[in-house]
């Protein structure tokens, strides 16, 4: 699973849909055992969990870079690899 970001210790990762795509466009929010699902076309927590202050940073960075984040879904969906998206600082 491609990383597209990393910062204050969570990893962010998206992936091509095997099979052809049936899910929303979402990405994968890694902080230490813990991983979290969010949509992209609506900035929510879909599956999973983080702890509060991590969940809110990543809600926070994905606002900042939704437009990236959907461009990236729809390039590795075509097969392509994704471009890397800035981190919070």
């Amino acid at each position: 699973m491609p990383e597209i970001s990393r910062f204050f210790g969570i990893i962010i990762r998206m992936f091509v849909e095997a099979g052809g795509p049936h899910h929303t466009p979402h990405f994968h929010a890694y902080y230490q055992d813990q991983v979290g699902i969010f949509g992209i076309d609506r900035i929510e927590r879909l599956a999973g969990s983080l702890p509060r202050r991590q969940e809110r940073l990543v809600l926070a960075w994905a606002e900042l870079h939704q437009e990236d984040l959907l461009s990236n879904w729809q390039v590795l969906q075509q097969g392509h690899p994704p471009v890397k998206i800035e981190p919070l600082k």
